[in-house]
This record gives structure tokens, C-alpha cells and sequence, in this order.
């Protein structure tokens, strides 16, 4: 090790950012490799700024090394100029706590968030000295594993992964590894034996057991478990009770600054909203909150171990959650006598209270965001956003009463049944929140007003009342977009940004695609795409490529509707959420009909039945 660290450490100066690629962080876990029985490589397929701001990632990495002969170490994706060293000097992918190469370990583990970061898995298990192939590995070779929000279909990733982990990962990553450490050492290990004992755990995926059918016009015909004992249906684990699970008492700082740096306590789980494009809505549910009590402590701990001097509260709808007032009087009494900052991410438009606001000005006093997601209520009422817009105009003027200037607003482009009035009402209502602000009398004067409006395209996922939907073709994105640049001309206090429309629409055939992706993928791969979420390093021009060389096409997978009737991709998993009900509310979103939050009224969305238990009561 030490010849490798002399060999890392000469190259480092050459390459941007090199603590990224060292270890040695505070709170960072390193073990002697004598006592440990099984080894876990972490691995982010993105750079180290994005991996190290992961809530997922601190979780699993302190849950795995509380065992004492575990070792769960961190990889993250080399950037391009740490890459090319790393090849032309022979230097594996590694761990960044023991700087081992990872091709040793017996598990090697994505956690997969974003469909574009496809091509940094295959290009990590190359860099580790592996095959990309899940055929072509060795018995001998770590099991590869893959979990996170994108493995809901995981149908794409499945020609390079052994095993998927499906839902909340605390229980089930447990009782994966005590399976392997005593087939290990029982002797009765072989990577064969080991993932068909494996497809026993409820929330494992294992796809060399299973078989694909298709029909003649291409769409999947069934998927269906090759042998006994193999479930027909996988189900998503769940934590029941978020007060009693795990969570980190400290973080690894980096030595330098990432995305998302502070600490960050995690508030609940699911959403009661029900939004119909939201993916993240309907794949965490049921809904599940932390006691106040349990979030302070959480607090106290992270802040007090890593020394940060700003804490996030996080989840899909923070304000949300049933004790919110009290939860912030607690956090600020706290944080304001520490001098810590305090930022509320998820805010919903109609929870933004006077009350909420003067507890988050004692610590802050940035902009606000807000996600109206369309611009007319015939739209909202569409996607069942359910705010209206005197509620968007209330909550911009208490903000401005209470001396805030910047607002920036989420929008998305592209959404079912959206028409050009949609898009020039995206305008309109900046424009009239531009009104309230310079018809509000108490306003903040020493500030000029700033209407952020940031608009990305609307992408159709799975497990979604909009996952029969296609996605609109390059040149209407590239229309309308122009179409609400023209709505917003003259007007300097409002600015326009836009997501790259083209990763949009590779985002959605990934998102919607089955196992026949696998080879566009690898070619993508191999014609040198990765890092396909950034924009500068994505080639859309390689993967049009990539499609043509395999003959498969794009617009199968991204711009066609499917049949409420066909076998999706995805339908052998179960996420607990009835096909009939997102059928049933997609028909709603056509005739305009909105359905009550969970709160309110059960929707009937099927997930009470498959957990057991009552979502509210």
C-alpha cells in the first residue's frame, strides 16, 4: 500500500482537486485488514463534490462499519483528468480509506440516483480491472451490487449487475452481508449458490434468474423467474419506524468544499402530496416522519462531531412534517445559540407561513424556492400539484413583507396536456409576483427584486401516473422554450435557465427502458460517454451513435406511449403502489380531476395493504 500511495501522492498535484482522491478525512473509518471479514466498496458513480453531499451514502457507510469486522470503504468516479493518470500509471481503482484495490473486496455496491451516471458504472468496474459483463466476471470476483432510486427499473443496468437491492437499504444490506460472511465461512460459498440464496431476501433482485419475453412489436411480454424458490414478484423494503432505525452520530468532512456541505438530519420519508409526475412521491411511500425529539438529537450529534456550521433538515416536503412549528423552535432555539445555520430545502408553497418564515429569518436570509411546477392552475390541477394560485401569491408576500428579495420558482416543460397557454403562464405568474413585490409597502428597499425561473423538462418515470406518457420530441422543447424566453423579454428582474433538453430525452429512455438498453449502454461506453449528467461532458452526438450501432431506437423507449394493458418493463417489482391507481389517476390528470392528499383523504394508492399498517392514525 504504501508503494501506492507514494504513486498516488506524486501524481495528485497534476489533477484538479486532489483531496478527492486521498482519504484520510475526519471521521473517515480505516480498519485492520486482519480483522475483517467482509469488505464493502461504496462506490458513487459521480465525482466526489456530488457522492460526499449523499444523505444515502453517510447512512450505509456507518451503518456497514458499526460491525467491527465489516469494512465499508468510499469510491467515487475519478474525474477525466485523474482517470487518464491513473491508466497510463496502472493504478486500479481503490478504497479511499485503505487505498486497496477494489477488484480485492468481496462487494462492490453503486448507489444509483440518476439514470445519465449508467456509463460511470461501467467505466469504475473497468478502472477496478473487471469486466463490465456480470457473464464475464469470475466466481472468484466481488459480487456487484446496485441500489437507490433508479433501480426501481432496473432492467438496463442488468447485463453488469449481480444483484439489486429494491427499497430502504438499512435491513436488507444487513442481512445480505451475514448471509455471504457465513456461506464464507461455513465453506459453502460459490457467487452462484450465494445470489440464488440471496433472491430469498425480501427486496433482492437477482437477474440472471429471471427471463424476458418479448412481443412482436417490441414491448416486453413477461419476465418471469427461470427456476424454483426465485420470487415472481420482488418487494421493496421498508423501515417502519424512522424514530429506531439507524442514523449516523457523525459525517466524514471532506477537505474541501462539496456541493452539499453541511450536515444534513433527515426529517421523513415519502410524500403525502401525490404529485403524478413525481417518481421519488410514490417509490418512498408510505409516509413516515421522525419525532422532534429525535431530529434535535440527530442535530446536536452531527453538528457537534463534524464541527459544520450549517444543518440542513431534508426530505421530499420538510414542511410537511405534522410537528413542523415546534420542530423549528427546537432547531432554532439550538442553532441560533450555536451560531449554526439552518436551511429548509423542501418547502411547500401552501405550508409557507409568517410563523415559519420568522423562524427560518432568525438563521437565514436567502432567497426562498418554491416549485409551482406549471404555470396556470388548469395544470396544476393536472399533475395534482393542488396549490392554487392565491397560495403561490400569499406565500410571495410574506416573504416580501418579511424582507426577502429573491424568489427563485421550479417549472417543468413538457408536461401532459400542456399547451402554449401553459407556457405563457409561466410568465404571467412571475410577472404578477413581480407586482405583489412592488406593491408591497414594507418591503426590503436596499434590495432589488430577483424572479428566478428554472425550467426542466418533464421527463415520464416509472411508478408513476405518467409513466404511460411520452415525452415530447426535441424540436417542441426547443419551441416552447423559445416561446417563454420571448414571454419574459424586457423584463431584467426575471431570468430563465434550462436543463439540457437532449439529456432529457436520453434520461427518459434509460428511465423507461428494458434489458436491450444494456448494449447501448456499453457501446455509449465504449465510444468514451461519461459523466452524462454534466453538461459539458455530455455527448448526445456518441449516444445517437451508440442507439444506431445496436439498432435501437430512441423514440421507442423515450417518445411512445405505452397501453395502460402492457407488461412495463419494471412490473416484476413491487413497490407497493397499485398499477390500477396510477392508471386510475392518470385518467384523472386528463379530465383535469385533483385527488386529496394523503391527509386529507386515502387515496387508495394500495400501500396500506402491502405494508400492513395505516399510513396516518
Amino acid at each position: 500500500m504504501n508503494e501506492l500511495r507514494e504513486k498516488i501522492e506524486g501524481l495528485l498535484l497534476q489533477v484538479k482537486s486532489p483531496s478527492r482522491y486521498i482519504g484520510g478525512e475526519l471521521n473517515s473509518v480505516v480498519k485492520d485488514r486482519d480483522k475483517v471479514d467482509v469488505r464493502f466498496a461504496f462506490c458513487f458513480p459521480d465525482s466526489y463534490d456530488i457522492g460526499m453531499s449523499h444523505i444515502g451514502m453517510k447512512i450505509l457507510y456507518s451503518l456497514k462499519n458499526k460491525r467491527e469486522n465489516w469494512w465499508c470503504e468510499r469510491v467515487f468516479a475519478p474525474w477525466p483528468d485523474y482517470e487518464k493518470l491513473m491508466r497510463e500509471n496502472d493504478i486500479p481503482l481503490y478504497g479511499l480509506e485503505s487505498l486497496d484495490p477494489i477488484k480485492d473486496f468481496d462487494f462492490i455496491g453503486f448507489t444509483v440516483q440518476y439514470e445519465l451516471c449508467y456509463t460511470n458504472i461501467l467505466n469504475m468496474l473497468d478502472l477496478a480491472g473487471l469486466s463490465v459483463l456480470a457473464s464475464e466476471r469470475k466466481d472468484t470476483d466481488p459480487v456487484v451490487v446496485a441500489g437507490g432510486p433508479c433501480v426501481c427499473n432496473p432492467e438496463p443496468l442488468c447485463d453488469f449487475i449481480d444483484l439489486f437491492i429494491i427499497g430502504e437499504g438499512e435491513e436488507v444490506n444487513i442481512e445480505l452481508l451475514e448471509l455471504y460472511e457465513q456461506m464464507k465461512k461455513s465453506g459453502e460459498y460459490s457467487k452462484k449458490e450465494f445470489l440464488r440464496r440471496a433472491a430469498g431476501i425480501k427486496g433482492i433482485y437477482v437477474p440472471s434468474l429471471y427471463n424476458v419475453s418479448y412481443n412482436d412489436d417490441g414491448s416486453v411480454h413477461s419476465v418471469k423467474p427461470e427456476c424454483e424458490g426465485v420470487p415472481e414478484k420482488v418487494t421493496k423494503r421498508i423501515i417502519s419506524d424512522l424514530d429506531s432505525v439507524y442514523y449516523p452520530e457523525s459525517f466524514v468532512v471532506p477537505f474541501s468544499e462539496i456541493v452539499h456541505d453541511r450536515a444534513v438530519v433527515e426529517v421523513l420519508r415519502g410524500c403525502i402530496r401525490g404529485c403524478r409526475f413525481c417518481q421519488a412521491g410514490f417509490i418512498y411511500r408510505p409516509f413516515r416522519e421522525k419525532s422532534t425529539d429525535t431530529l434535535v438529537k440527530n442535530a446536536r450529534c452531527l453538528c457537534e462531531s463534524t464541527g459544520y456550521d450549517e444543518l440542513s433538515l431534508a426530505s421530499l416536503s420538510t414542511s410537511d412534517h405534522s410537528d413542523i412549528e415546534e420542530l423549528l423552535t427546537e432547531m432554532t432555539d439550538y442553532t441560533v445559540g450555536q451560531r449554526v445555520n439552518l436551511a429548509l430545502p423542501s418547502m411547500r408553497i401552501d405550508r409557507f407561513s409568517k410563523e415559519l418564515m420568522e423562524q427560518l429569518s432568525k438563521v437565514r436570509k436567502s432567497g426562498l424556492t418554491f416549485a409551482p411546477e406549471a404555470g396556470t392552475q388548469r395544470l396544476r390541477d393536472v399533475i395534482n400539484k393542488n396549490i392554487t394560485e392565491e397560495e403561490i401569491f400569499s406565500a410571495c408576500r410574506t416573504a416580501f413583507e418579511g424582507g426577502y428579495a429573491g424568489v427563485k420558482l421550479y417549472f417543468m416543460m413538457g408536461l401532459p396536456t400542456e399547451t402554449d397557454e401553459d407556457i405563457m403562464g409561466i410568465a404571467e405568474l412571475a410577472k404578477k409576483i413581480a407586482d405583489i413585490y412592488f406593491n408591497t409597502p414594507n418591503r426590503n428597499r436596499g434590495q432589488k427584486l430577483s424572479i428566478s425561473i428554472s425550467c426542466a423538462t418533464f421527463v415520464p418515470k416509472p411508478f408513476t401516473p405518467f409513466q404511460f406518457e411520452p415525452q415530447i420530441d426535441i424540436d417542441e422543447i426547443n419551441r416552447r422554450q423559445k416561446l417563454l424566453l420571448d414571454c419574459v423579454k424586457g423584463k431584467k428582474y426575471i431570468t430563465v435557465s434550462y436543463h439540457n433538453y437532449k439529456i432529457s430525452i436520453l434520461e427518459a429512455a434509460l428511465a423507461k427502458g428494458d434489458r436491450r438498453l444494456g448494449a447501448v449502454i456499453k457501446r455509449a461506453w465504449e465510444l468514451g460517454c461519461l459523466f452524462d449528467g454534466w453538461d459539458e461532458m455530455y455527448r448526445y452526438d456518441l449516444w445517437a451513435r451508440a442507439f444506431d450501432e445496436t439498432d435501437t431506437d430512441i423514440d421507442f423507449y423515450s417518445h411512445r406511449a405505452m397501453d395502460f394493458d402492457e407488461t412495463a418493463p419494471w412490473e416484476h417489482l413491487d413497490y407497493m403502489v397499485d398499477k390500477q391507481f396510477l392508471i386510475c389517476e392518470n385518467r384523472r390528470a386528463k379530465e383535469g380531476v385533483t385527488t386529496p392528499h394523503c391527509r386529507e383523504k386515502c387515496s387508495g394508492c394500495g400501500i396500506n395493504k402491502g405494508t400492513g399498517r395505516a399510513c396516518f392514525g
